[in-house]
């Protein structure tokens, strides 16, 4: 199934075809699998020999790299506003709200798809999250009565903008494959605009040649898949029911003339594919120096065996390669074992590799020096880093991004939970995201200097305290202890 010809058919506009290609490409990249690059043919003289080409997964690496940073286990949210004097949140509305969203996020595995997700939307560019309401029960007039809210994710091959302004998409179409009696289906979820409220409209269509063949709504009770899908959702709301999740990049692959360009991300890697290449060109022929590198001993066929026709040397040694009977060196028994040692070139394969990481850590904002190409294969800088690195700035840009995208994912949350009368539930909260800073070097050195400052007199205690435990200064001035004497907490 061609899905542009689908929506050509059905008068549906989105980005050029020609954008997917690249995310083609760029998932190739990601799985170590181009063609005609990783798997290639060399002439041998008398035919070709198929070749597969070894890889450091350099892409793959410096996605994982990205997620690991982005979204880890430190990554905190908070619904409400903490108490000054305590600390806590005390609003019952609030931790309600808090309770339902982490539970919904618990149900939709969150904490391990969504650094997942971080990982791809790095490798291909685009990633969404469509929370839906499942198991809906509804009242004979078709109000919602009670469901439970789940989480539906898409990479960028699936996802498809169709309106859009300033990079932000108003509509789009998300695609799902799905498998039945060795059949597959497409499933096609708009999500437009009308009248100024979202309706989720819903398409079946089986994946044959061309535009598919569109499946009609009362015969998708035959499918499983489909069995409780409706045609139509009326979300009775004027904010979108998806999460567009895009890294902080300028998408310079876009050939669009218009001042709204693409809104699709690019991946983290789309500007270091000479460099991905180079990188594995020079591991791949490291791997041969030790391949083609390996010590031989040539042996003339009269020195297999003894005077009493026993074997002198192990058939299964590969190290000895027996020569043919009318072969000599130097027409003399000089010829008749003759060892070779091939010189391996590692210190010159290891810089080479060695400069195309940092070429690659620095193309994908890592500054340099974050990989380094060793016995032990590649080791990653696992030391905190400056405010002032290219990496600090880069996640710092990056996580303006993601904050955003995780606020409105857990706005949608909330109004579903309300649609479907959960109790104490409120969009109107404040959502706070605190990602890890444990990696940055400079916090701790500003503490320092900081407490410096206070020994010298040119900085309150209560300055201090305000700075770095969180509080108000009038709280803090209450809170130092009169036996202190100034001497830091």
């Amino acid at each position: 199934m061609n899905i542009f010809e689908y929506f050509k058919k059905n008068g549906i506009d989105t980005v050029d075809p020609s954008f997917y290609t690249f995310i083609k490409m760029w998932d190739s990249w990601y799985r170590s699998n181009v063609a005609k690059f990783h798997t290639y043919r060399v002439y041998t003289g008398s035919g070709y020999t198929r070749c597969r080409r070894h890889s450091l997964g350099g892409a793959k690496l410096v996605c994982e790299d990205m997620a690991n940073l982005l979204l880890n286990e430190r990554v905190k949210f908070t619904i409400g506003t903490p108490n000054e004097e305590t600390g806590k949140i005390e609003d019952t509305v609030a931790n309600s709200t808090y309770d339902f969203v982490k539970l919904v996020l618990n149900n939709a595995r969150w904490w391990k798809l969504g650094n997942e997700y971080q990982e791809r939307k790095a490798a291909l560019g685009t990633v969404a999250y469509v929370p839906y309401l499942d198991n809906a029960v509804v009242d004979e007039e078709g109000n919602i009565l009670s469901g439970d809210v789940k989480i539906a994710y898409f990479t960028a091959p699936n996802i498809y903008p169709i309106t859009w302004e300033n990079g932000y998409v108003n509509e789009a179409a998300f695609v799902s494959i799905k498998t039945y009696r060795r059949k597959k289906y497409a499933h096609i979820q708009f999500h437009m605009l009308e009248n100024g409220l979202y309706v989720i409209k819903n398409s079946v269509v089986e994946c044959t040649n061309g535009a598919g063949s569109e499946i009609p709504p009362e015969r998708w009770g035959d499918i499983p898949a489909f069995a409780t899908l409706a045609p139509r959702v009326e979300t009775g709301s004027d904010k979108p029911q998806f999460v567009i999740d895009t890294l902080n990049i300028v998408n310079n692959i876009d050939k669009s003339e218009t001042d709204d360009g693409n809104p699709m991300g690019i991946s983290l890697f789309a500007n270091a594919i000479d460099v991905l290449r180079s990188l594995d060109l020079k591991y791949d022929s490291y791997a041969q120096e030790f391949s083609l590198g390996r010590k031989r001993i040539f042996v003339a066929p009269e020195m297999l065996s003894n005077k009493d026709g026993n074997a002198v040397f192990d058939e299964n040694d590969t190290v000895f390669y027996i020569l043919p009977e009318d072969f000599r060196e130097d027409g003399g028994e000089k010829g008749m074992i003759h060892e070779v040692n091939m010189e391996l070139r590692i210190e010159e394969h290891s810089k080479g590799i060695n400069d195309d990481l940092n070429y690659l850590s620095k193309k994908c904002g890592f500054g340099t020096q974050r990989y380094r190409f060793d016995t032990s294969g590649i080791t990653t800088a696992t030391q905190v880093i400056s405010e002032n690195s290219d990496m600090y700035r880069t996640l710092v840009k990056h996580e303006l991004v993601l904050d955003d995208t995780l606020k409105q994912l857990f706005k949608v949350i909330i109004r579903l939970g309300i649609a479907a009368r959960v109790p104490n539930l409120s969009e109107d909260v404040e959502i706070r995201i605190d990602f890890d800073d444990s990696i940055i070097e400079d916090k701790k050195a500003e503490r320092d200097q900081d407490r410096q400052d206070v020994s010298m007199g040119v900085m309150g205690l209560a300055e201090y305290r305000a700075k770095w435990y969180g509080e108000t200064e009038e709280t803090a001035a209450g809170r130092i202890p009169e036996q202190t004497g100034g001497v830091m907490p």
